[in-house]
């Protein structure tokens, strides 16, 4: 028995072994890196539908990846946006704009809503969403949407190939379906979706929550 103890205990440090020498490879491989030319790779980067209208009534939705929060207080977004898209005249003209949550369920419509245009289709038709009256401005909210927050620009910045709207957020509206009985939202009930290098991806895993990596461990207390 301590024989074939001694066998299965060598297998097993061998294994072991050959793990961390695995680790330290890709460790080594990440470390190596090729310098690119200026680029965007801040990613993964939210991937929500922005709801626009003009002083006409005519609406529109636009799918944003460049899009953030900038203020705490006030609460403050930003979206960029190409001067050539037919969205943009929209927002110049009302100063207000709706972004839209988006979810796993929603990744399909979300993804036409960027590659097809206003010009050409009602998108709340075409895809069969449904449009919610907002509170603090104009534009339409998407109801399918978990998080609808109604923002107002401030200031429009001239950047480049892009616009940036700033925006004052002035309401928002949250799907009872993910709140609990104590009030508390989840949104991860919703399974939000992200985009990253072309592609969208859902987040399936909690690996911490705020502050997890300085907060002192409960003992417990009374357990062996």
């Amino acid at each position: 028995m301590s024989g074939n103890g001694k066998k299965n205990g060598s297998r097993h440090f061998g294994k072991q072994g050959r793990g961390a020498e695995q680790r330290a490879a890709v460790h080594k491989d990440i470390q190596r890196k090729q310098e690119w030319k200026p680029g965007n790779m801040v990613y993964p980067v939210p991937a929500v539908m922005v709801t626009v209208a003009d002083k006409a009534g005519n609406d529109n939705i636009i799918t944003v990846a460049w899009t953030g929060t900038i203020c705490t207080n006030p609460p403050m977004v930003y979206i960029s946006v190409r001067p050539e898209r037919y969205s943009y005249h929209m927002i110049k003209e009302t100063g207000e704009f709706a972004i839209n949550l988006t979810t796993k369920e929603l990744a399909f419509v979300t993804d036409c809503c960027g590659v097809k245009s206003g010009r050409d289709i009602d998108k709340f038709q075409e895809f069969h969403l449904t449009r919610q009256k907002a509170s603090k401005i104009s534009v339409p909210l998407i109801g399918e949407s978990p998080v609808n927050i109604e923002c107002k620009v401030t200031e429009c910045m001239e950047l480049g190939s892009h616009h940036m709207f700033l925006a004052e957020v002035v309401s928002v509206h949250v799907s009872e379906a993910y709140m609990d009985e104590k009030g508390a939202f989840h949104l991860e009930q919703a399974d939000p979706i992200v985009y990253s290098h072309g592609a969208y991806f859902d987040l399936n895993r909690v690996l911490g929550t705020f502050g997890y990596s300085v907060r002192k461990k409960r003992k417990n207390i009374g357990k062996q």
